[in-house]
């Protein structure tokens, strides 16, 4: 089964809470990987093992797992855990990876798609507030059409601050041209437990898309809303 098959099956499978629409909303903010956007696994093992060889250590397919989506907390706890220092391995990380071949694996959700037509033809001030480095990022958006889907796409770096932060979507939020006393009628959407607290650090509402499950993510993480899938956030009227 591929990655994407394996979410599509996922998305049929978990509980979800009846709440919250996106027409409920003046503003859209959302994360990338994991939550619009996935690589398939043939990739992302290859980039770990090449980051292995640099290091002198192989990573497990639970370790990979892990680290790339995010599971089991910050990942720099995760790598110190594991034996690996953050600042060795991230370097190595930026290194061995590939815009384009990262852009060629890179898949856009389905409903992932529907939403974001939806906000299109209706107009709505949408922005990305990603973690995922700008030189891997754009290919990213630029292969799946969607560059020119995102008022404003901030990819945050050690000068904006990195989520749970709020300053990322603060900056996206600016360049939307969201005003101060508007800044409660939005939403973030993202995958892991540091978008939920950017959001809430923001003042927004914070929308979990699990597409995952908690049961192998080993924790549950707690949102105004959790999602199995975005067209959970259309109203059906």
């Amino acid at each position: 089964m591929t990655l994407r098959a394996a979410h599509n099956t996922l998305a049929s499978s978990l509980p979800t809470n009846e709440s919250m629409v996106v027409a409920d909303y003046e503003f859209h903010l959302f994360d990338l990987d994991g939550t619009l956007v996935d690589a398939e696994w043939d990739y992302t093992r290859t980039v770990f093992d090449r980051v292995g060889d640099r290091l002198g250590r192989r990573f497990s397919d639970r370790e990979v797992y892990d680290l790339w989506h995010g599971l089991g907390g910050p990942r720099a706890e995760t790598l110190r855990t594991l034996g690996v220092d953050p600042d060795r391995f991230w370097p190595a990380f930026h290194d061995v990876e590939d815009p384009m071949a990262r852009a060629e694996a890179t898949f856009l959700h389905d409903d992932a798609a529907r939403l974001l037509d939806r906000l299109d033809a209706a107009g709505r001030p949408t922005g990305l507030v990603t973690h995922c480095q700008q030189f891997l990022a754009e290919p990213v958006l630029d292969r799946l059409d969607l560059a020119g889907r995102f008022d404003a796409v901030v990819c945050c770096t050690d000068e904006t601050g990195w989520k749970p932060d709020p300053t990322p979507l603060e900056v996206a939020m600016d360049a939307m041209g969201v005003d101060a006393d508007a800044r409660d009628r939005g939403y973030y959407a993202g995958d892991g437990a540091s978008d939920v607290g950017a959001a809430w650090n923001a003042g927004l509402d914070a929308i979990h898309v699990e597409r995952i499950g908690h049961e192998d993510r080993g924790r549950c993480v707690l949102g105004d809303r959790r999602v199995r899938a975005l067209d959970e956030l259309l109203d059906p009227t």
